[in-house]
Order: C-alpha cells, then structure tokens, then sequence
C-alpha cells in the first residue's frame, strides 16, 4: 500500500523540475533559424497527410520515397526497403561522434493509415485542408503527426550539428495497422541496422488537453496483449418457421449472455498503482483516496462497480472480454447448423492466454459450442519506468508544461513496442503533443485533425526529448 509520504515524494519526483533549470537544446538554436521550423512542420504535415497510405492496402512506398526525398537533400544516412510491391521501410540515422558511444535511440513511427469514408468528413481525408487552425486528414492523430515529429528531430540534430554519444535511428515502417510486416521484415532481415539499440520512442501515450490545460504527459511502458478468440456453437439446421429450442444461434446467444456477464477478477499492477496515484490530485476527495489506496479499494464493493461502469478505468484493472463479431445463416427463414462469434480479449502482462481460455470454456459451459484463439498469441510486456530516457522526457516536458505531472502508464491498445521489447529495448509510447478528447476521439474516426498550434510546438518537444537524451556532454 502507498503512504502519503510516499505519495507525495512521487508527485514530486514526477513534475518537479523547475523550468528555470531546465536547459533545452533548442535555447541554444539562434532565434531566426529556430522560427523557420514550425513552418516546415506544417508543411511537410500537409504533403505527408495527402500521400494516401490507407491499409488496406498501404502502398507505403509512396511515404516511403517522399522521406527518402528529404532525408537525401538534408545529408542523412538513410536506405528504402520495398520488401513487398508497394510496401515500403524507411531507416535513416546519424551517428555518434563521441568515443564513447552508447547504444542507439530509434525512433519509430508508421506510415500506414486505417481507411475512411470520406462522405464522412468535413474536408476530404487526404487533403492536409486547413480551416479555422486546425489540419485534416488521415493519420493527423494516428501516426503521421509522430513521424513528422520524428523527421524534425532528425533533421534538426543534422542542421545544428549536434555531437552525439549515441546513435538515432529513424525507422518509419509499413502495415501497422494490420498485419505489422514491415517491423516483422525489419527485425528478420535488417536486425543489425538497430544497432541493439537501448531506448524506443513510438506512438503511444497520451497528453490530454481540458479547459486550456494538460492534465497529465502519459507516458505508456506496458501494453496489454490482444488474445482474440472464435466461438462456434453447432445444432440441428432447419426452417425458421419452426423454433429448435437447442439451435445453434441460441446456444451461441446463451453462451455469450454467460461471458458478457462475467466480471473478470481485478487486478493492481504496479504500473496502474503509480499511474492513479498521481491522478489522485485532480479527483475528488473520496476518489483521491482511492485511488492512493488501489489495493486497499479494488476489495470494496462500491469502488468495483465504479470501474464497471468506468472505460477509462476498468481496462487498467482486468482482463477484459469484447463482444465484437457475429456471424450465422445467410438468410432469414433459414436456422443455421453453426453460429459464431469473435471476441477481442485483452490480457494484463504476466497473464497465462492458456489458464484464461480454460475459464472462457468454463463460462460457456456447453460442449456444442468450441472456443479457439483466432491468431498465435502474443505475450504482454512492459519496460522499466525509472531510465534516463523517462529523465529526459519528465525534464523537457516541466518546460513546455509547466507543473504537470508526467505518469507512467498501461496501454489498452498494441503497438510495436511489444515487438522491441523482446529484443532488450526500452519502449516508450510518448506523444510531443496534446489533444482535446474530441482531437484524441478522431484518431481512427471521422474528421481526424489536430491543431496548427500543436504542429508548430510538437516536434521541438520532440526534438529537445532526443537531445537530452542522445547529446554528448559538451568538452
């Protein structure tokens, strides 16, 4: 249990670096250059969001080439993998200087996006359209904003001539959004360009922006994994105009009634406890001192139901069971002899996938209906919270917002960083920039956006993360 002491000693540890000592790397950049990158941000948004890049089916190579472009004229080191037709890889890198080199820093983004409708939106998906502050188009939120962050940082530490003591990689990659082949292709082919590298940044985190301020810098160091399952319940086919009362669908719909009502145990990772620890100031009192007493009030029964009827919460604390497809006859008079379901299972790390599709099959309880995992599973791992690179992102961020605590977080969604961290890397989902909950609800939406005001400020918060973080000491 956590003690107010403690508490508040790690309140403290979090947000506690005064601006004033904090030094960037950008105060050292003269005032006119520095003014002309916000523009170039803007404007390489604008091109990069209108390369359509929707996966299915991706055509990243056309990203691809556009990087390429610019990594060439800025003299970084860089290669272009077409591992499939149309799908592409970016690595570039600048390198150490120092003698005494520490292992590389990658950062990593994709170039892939998810499709859209565009009968939906305001502004067409594909246009980088600016009205009233604000940019449009796919992939604003998810990731292009973080890899044009990411190409900043790079071409920044190229143009300043910044000494390094270790290197940065930039690796932009293809098909996260549905397969991941191209980290998959990169880890399996090009293994030795990452250089074993020590520290990740990708997307991730979050930076929740409400009535004018950020609430808190969320840093993600531990994802859960998807574990998604295939139901088929089986019975006697027949005409619907004659009930059978063990059908199929209805055994289906009698099995998933069971598992949608289950309440999985709760559970307190130490991740989670240093996470609503902190969040604990912005609640009231009751909730503040539940959330500093996490372990004491997951056995309340008041405080259960509470996260039941939470999203933002309950994901954190359990094992979680989505209902997300159905599929039975293909004609209405017709009772099919086979019903099934997909559902999204998402495990907490160190869960056991195998202990948890026997509980599944214990809730369903019907021999006539077989639950299986629909893809290999993928274990769940997280990343230590107390290393230098959290150092740098905590200073950097007590300078662009002021008094805000930066807190470790649990991932509900994946990200590649899973991959990375069974290679030894530290993997960090962060973002340089924030978003009201209507910016953060488009990511995978309609109208995805962000604001021209975050374009302008986000990759200097990048920038200055890399810097700290990879700049030799000066001589």
């Amino acid at each position: 249990m956590i003690g107010t002491k403690r508490i508040a000693l790690f309140l403290l540890t979090l947000a506690a670096v005064s601006p004033a000592q904090t030094k960037l790397a950008s105060d050292s950049i003269p005032p006119a250059r520095l003014q002309s990158y916000p523009e170039l941000a803007v404007n390489w948004m604008r091109e990069y969001l209108r390369i359509d890049t929707s996966n299915p089916p991706g055509n990243e190579m056309r990203a691809a080439v556009w990087f390429k472009k610019i990594l060439d004229e800025e003299g970084i080191e860089n290669r272009v993998f077409e591992y499939a037709p149309g799908r592409g890889n970016v690595w570039a890198r600048i390198p150490a200087t120092s003698a005494e080199k520490k292992r590389p820093l990658i950062l990593l983004s994709h170039e892939d996006v998810v499709t859209s409708d565009a009968a939906r939106w305001k502004l067409p998906p594909f246009s980088g359209a600016i009205t009233d502050g604000v940019m449009y188009g796919r992939g604003a939120q998810d990731m292009k904003c973080e890899g044009l962050a990411h190409l900043l940082a790079m071409v920044m530490l190229k143009r300043e001539k910044v000494r390094l003591d270790r290197d940065v990689i930039f690796l932009a990659t293809a098909d996260e959004e549905v397969d991941d082949t191209g980290t998959d292709w990169m880890i399996a082919h090009e293994r030795d360009l990452l250089g074993n590298a020590e520290f990740l940044i990708t997307e991730g985190g979050e930076n929740p922006l409400e009535n004018g301020k950020v609430t808190f810098v969320g840093v993600d160091v531990a994802e859960k994994a998807p574990f998604w399952l295939h139901l088929v319940a089986h019975g006697r086919p027949g005409h619907g105009s004659r009930p059978i009362a063990d059908s199929a669908p209805d055994r289906l719909v009698r099995a998933l009634q069971r598992l949608i009502e289950y309440k999985t145990e709760l559970k307190v990772l130490s991740v989670t406890e240093r996470f609503l620890a902190a969040m604990a100031a912005y609640e009231p009192p009751e909730r503040a001192r539940q959330f500093r007493h996490l372990r004491q009030a997951v056995r309340d029964r008041q405080f259960q139901q509470e996260v039941e009827r939470d999203g933002s919460l309950n994901y954190m604390l359990r094992n979680t069971i989505s209902l997300t497809m159905l599929g039975g006859s293909p004609q209405t008079n017709v009772i099919p002899g086979e019903a099934w379901a997909n559902l999204d299972v998402r495990l907490l790390p160190g869960e056991d996938p195998r202990q948890f599709l026997e509980l599944v099959r214990r809730i369903v309880a019907d021999d006539k209906v077989s639950v299986e995992p629909l893809k290999p599973f993928k274990k769940s791992n997280a990343s230590p919270i107390d290393t230098s690179l959290m150092s740098a992102i905590r200073s950097v961020c007590a300078r662009y917002f002021q008094g805000t605590p930066v807190v470790p977080r649990l991932s509900g969604g994946y990200t590649e960083n899973e991959r990375f961290r069974q290679l030894g890397v530290v993997s960090y989902g962060f973002s340089p920039y924030t978003a009201t909950p209507e910016e953060g609800a488009s990511e995978h939406g309609d109208n995805e956006r962000i604001r021209i005001e975050e374009l302008r400020r986000g990759f200097r918060v990048m920038y200055n993360v890399v810097a700290q973080l990879a700049a030799a000491p000066q001589e």
